[in-house]
């Protein structure tokens, strides 16, 4: 994938303005070249509607179908198993509230994990769902599992455990986990989010054993407003639409197709598994570089995970006695891009639901920041990053 573009808010540096050290990644990626050119005919002169009869909108409608089967040879699926959102949030609230709503009578109970997205938390509590404890690393344990199924065996109608953690970056069991699931509760559809591990596992082999399947485009180079969820064959009648409407998608999601997004998504995805293995042995030293680094700059900054846990791209933090939101808004005075675990509640910093799910106390989860890299980073945005970045905290803690 080619460089980031250039992004404003540099820091000033003699009259010079510095080009901005982008470790964001995890909350959107720069729209790779390869996708902007495959959206650019469909911006423009092809821009028939793909359901209409005439020969413009069949040729849109071809480009649908060439993106179906591409999206679906990434994914490990059938291209009649996609089923294209506007984005992973739609992806998740359809596959958590279509099974609820989809089941019979009394089975439709939801198990989640304590360290999902909100856009699986937020309808699996809508759902009246139950949410799973994860150990300290954030992981689900199989015997919390277990017996959560074995408890609830005939009312689950959908277990969601997420593949990559946009936090933290610490991959689940998903394999073995979807494995008791099939032994313990049978009759109940899988899903996992898969947004966040998409750039950097091999998401068609590791939720083979998946119903459902969500991902984001912008997560790996592709625009924003577009997604897909796989529905295997075997769940489609299982799930019920939250949108109703036009035939569009299979009756599963109806309304007229982001073409253009689709489209660049598709590009952006096969672009992201043909180049995953040089791009994962690349930025998995950068992250390597990049915390090892902090970690002998400012004494005390701990990671949140083991590496061996985490997606490549991942290098999440904790500075003891520091509050994260302060240390990003240095870092972005500076110029460098990142996030921290933190969101904003009634004018509040309340901590990460992921890192309380992992154990840790208020004071301590709000020292997290979160350095994400992706296929665009460089080895110069590290050097920089390790320059600024003792500086900030050498700031905060003078």
């Amino acid at each position: 994938m080619a460089g980031a573009p250039d992004a404003p808010g540099g820091e000033q540096n003699g009259g010079v303005e510095q080009p901005l050290v982008y470790l964001d990644h995890a909350s959107t990626t720069p729209l790779s070249p390869a996708a902007l050119e495959a959206m650019l005919p469909f911006l423009s002169h092809r821009f028939a509607n793909p359901s209409g009869m005439h020969t413009a909108a069949r040729s849109a409608r071809r480009a649908l179908d060439d993106a179906r089967d591409t999206m679906a040879a990434a994914l490990g699926c059938e291209p009649g198993e996609v089923i294209f959102t506007s984005g992973g949030t739609e992806a998740d609230n359809l596959a958590v509230l279509g099974a609820h709503r989809g089941a019979a009578p009394g089975q439709g109970c939801v198990l989640v994990s304590a360290v999902e997205h909100k856009a699986v938390l937020a309808p699996a509590k809508l759902a009246g769902g139950e949410v799973l404890p994860v150990d300290a690393t954030g992981r689900v344990e199989e015997e919390v599992l277990a017996e959560a199924l074995e408890r609830r065996r005939e009312e689950v109608a959908l277990v969601s455990v997420m593949l990559a953690n946009n936090e933290t970056g610490v991959v689940q069991p998903l394999p073995e986990l979807v494995e008791l699931i099939r032994r313990l509760a049978p009759g109940a559809l899988v899903h996992t989010d898969a947004v966040h591990a998409f750039p950097w596992l091999e998401v068609d082999s590791l939720s083979s054993g998946c119903d459902l399947v969500s991902v984001s485009a912008h997560k790996f180079g592709g625009p924003k407003g577009s997604g897909a969820l796989v529905v295997r064959r075997a769940a489609r009648g299982r799930l019920q639409a939250l949108v109703h409407g036009g035939g569009q998608e299979g009756d599963v999601r109806p309304g007229t197709q982001n073409v253009a997004g689709i489209v660049g998504m598709a590009a952006a995805a096969a672009e992201t598994v043909r180049e995953r293995p040089v791009t994962l042995a690349r930025v998995t030293a950068l992250r390597d570089r990049l915390a090892d680094g902090i970690a002998a700059a400012c004494p005390g900054a701990e990671e949140t995970a083991p590496r061996r846990l985490r997606v490549a791209g991942n290098c999440h933090l904790l500075f003891p006695g520091l509050e994260g939101e302060e240390l990003a808004y240095l870092l972005d005075d500076a110029g460098l891009a990142a996030s921290t675990g933190s969101s904003c509640a009634s004018g509040a910093a309340e901590p990460s639901h992921v890192l309380s799910a992992m154990g840790l106390g208020p004071e301590r989860a709000r020292g997290a920041v979160r350095l994400t890299l992706g296929a665009t980073t460089t080895a110069s945005d590290v050097a920089r990053a390790l320059e600024i970045i003792p500086q900030a905290v050498a700031k905060l803690t003078a």
